[in-house]
């Protein structure tokens, strides 16, 4: 494991917290490109090792958090 996993942890209950309230503010586009490094987190450490199924969704939402941006991006 890293050695910077306890600061990531960190970082990732973070930017949990700022796309919630981003989401709750309705501040476009900032739910997804908080969340987007969030699912990645978890994605490299694959946390709760008694649950593997939580990688896949969150390879998942990565991938929707990335058409969402690209989407936000490309149509005006």
């Amino acid at each position: 494991m890293s050695q910077f996993e306890q600061e990531l942890k960190w970082l990732a209950f973070a930017l949990g917290i700022g796309s919630t309230l981003a989401l709750v503010q309705d501040w476009q586009p900032w739910p997804m490109l908080l969340s987007l490094p969030f699912c990645l987190i978890w994605i490299y450490f694959a946390w709760l090792h008694t649950e593997p199924q939580l990688k896949y969704i969150n390879i998942i939402f990565a991938g929707l958090y990335v058409y969402g941006i690209a989407r936000y991006v490309l149509i005006p």
